[in-house]
């Protein structure tokens, strides 16, 4: 009987140590495991928001577009690598003038300063800028009265500019943004906006040449079929860029691909920076072709600024062809590729190139 009792009393006792041990396997699994994956999904995500170098979002400072002259020689421009966006548009005589507009920069040299055209109008209301000239074209004058438009014109408004007597008149007249901040504040006029955003830039690098999406292609050499990466319609190798704006007034790009922008050149001279002695150069170019024609037998030139047309954008090596939209004089510009979709610009200083329709840019 003895026996009987002492075997029950193990099997008892084993029992009792199997349960203890599945109790704390148990515990380990149960309790352990959940708090180290309770520990990892609680450790923060750290996530950097990319900020735009060439323009500061957050702030609201206003533009200023400074009316530039361009019948000079290529050294003698003093602010326009410091501009975060330039035009060019023809003018009388089948010359050229820029217009250049600064946002959150000091740049203490701007110019030389010359007079205003009235389709630059166009493109400074459709940023909110401030408009900076010496002088202007009847049409102009008319125009800024009858649009109201913010503007500081050195034959009046004589303190903010200043003239370099070294340099013969009238190519020798010179701003700076403070000067041209403070006498607008003197004005009256409004130095912030919220509608000065005109591109729609992508502080990631955008390469033109990347797939958007992928196709099946039987492959003729297996016969399987295989995903083909897709880009965007009329992709172009841009390595040299050619833009004529009338038979002896051209400008052109070359890629720089190891710092990724385009230098400039005026009639195949390199276009140089007055204060740095370094040529210009730019991360975008926007090719915009608008229809121009003479208004008067001085050769004043007028622009068909609103509507629709072609053109190209450029960055890094490569040219997608885009169709430009403008519903008004003051309305932003809209730019869109083939498809329907925006243009997103990379995150740097842009060229738009407004061209005569009668001209054809080559790119290659």
């Amino acid at each position: 009987m003895k026996k009987k009792k002492l075997d029950k009393n193990k099997v008892i006792g084993i029992l009792l140590l199997l349960i203890a041990v599945g109790t704390i396997i148990f515990v380990i699994l149960f309790y352990m495991t959940p708090k180290e994956e309770t520990k990892k999904t609680k450790e923060p995500v750290v996530t950097k928001e990319k900020k735009l170098k060439i323009v500061d979002e957050d702030s609201n400072e206003r533009p200023i577009a400074v009316m530039i002259d361009n019948n000079i020689g290529q050294g003698r421009h003093a602010g326009l690598q410091d501009s975060y966006i330039n035009y060019e548009i023809i003018v009388e005589g089948g010359l050229t003038r820029i217009m250049a507009i600064f946002k959150d920069k000091d740049v203490d040299l701007i110019g030389p300063v010359r007079s205003s055209r009235h389709y630059f109008l166009d493109y400074a209301l459709e940023s909110d800028a401030i408009y900076a000239h010496y002088g202007w074209s009847t049409y102009a004058e008319n125009d800024i009265r009858a649009l109201d438009v913010n503007n500081i014109n050195g034959l009046y408004d004589e303190a903010p500019y200043w003239r370099d007597k070294t340099i013969a008149a009238p190519h020798n007249v010179f701003t700076s943004t403070n000067k041209l901040y403070e006498y607008a504040k003197q004005k009256n006029y409004s130095t912030t906006t919220n509608n000065w955003k005109l591109l729609n830039y992508n502080p990631e690098e955008i390469n033109l040449n990347d797939p958007i999406s992928t196709t099946e292609q039987v492959n003729p050499e297996t016969g399987e079929k295989e995903k083909v990466p897709v880009t965007r319609e009329g992709l172009l190798t841009a390595n040299s860029i050619v833009i004529p704006y009338s038979y002896y007034q051209t400008r052109s790009y070359t890629y720089d691909a190891t710092n990724k922008v385009y230098l400039r050149f005026m009639n195949d001279e390199p276009h140089m920076d007055k204060t740095t002695g370094e040529q210009l150069h730019y991360k975008n170019i926007i090719i915009e072709q608008v229809r121009n024609y003479q208004l008067d037998s001085d050769g004043r030139q007028d622009l068909d600024t609103v509507g629709s047309g072609t053109g190209y954008y450029i960055t890094n090596g490569y040219a997608l062809p885009i169709n430009w939209t403008k519903s008004s004089r003051s309305a932003k510009t809209i730019y869109k590729y083939l498809d329907g979709s925006e243009v997103e610009i990379n995150d740097g200083n842009t060229f738009i190139q407004i061209m005569p329709t009668t001209f054809t840019p080559t790119i290659s």
